[in-house]
């Protein structure tokens, strides 16, 4: 939200500022107003995802709750076989006098999603250890 925060905020406060007062101390209050409305509407947005992720979580069918630990699993397997089955099976397979050539995967697009969600994950431990979570 900080990232957005900041990444919205100067474009907000340039429009903003066609209006504002010229008084720099009304102008500076003014500010500090639009950025905590800001915040307060970016915060808002966050806790609706919580819900929305809450529902999901919740949910009875595989299809609904488990697309989680299934992007979870595929990059896990994807990393497994990038830098463990691949370079041992094409080893395996040189000494075996087969010089074949595997694919390798390009996890160039696979890693922000797999960092997305380790940090997820880290914090779904950290609030399992101040015992929020169940």
């Amino acid at each position: 939200m900080i990232g957005l925060l900041s990444a919205v905020l100067p474009s907000v406060m340039e429009v903003a500022g066609r209006f504002l007062p010229e008084d720099k101390e009304k102008r500076a209050a003014a500010e500090r107003e639009i950025q905590a409305k800001l915040t307060d509407s970016l915060a808002q947005v966050d806790l609706a995802q919580l819900g929305i992720n809450k529902v999901e979580a919740a949910h009875r069918s595989m299809f609904v709750a488990g697309w989680r630990p299934f992007i979870g699993w595929t990059c896990g397997v994807a990393l497994m076989y990038t830098y463990v089955l691949q370079p041992i099976l094409v080893f395996g397979l040189a000494q075996a006098g087969y010089l074949v050539e595997l694919p390798k995967m390009d996890l160039g697009e696979l890693m922000p999603v797999l960092m997305g969600m380790l940090g997820l994950g880290g914090l779904r431990s950290w609030e399992k250890v101040k015992g929020v979570a169940r």
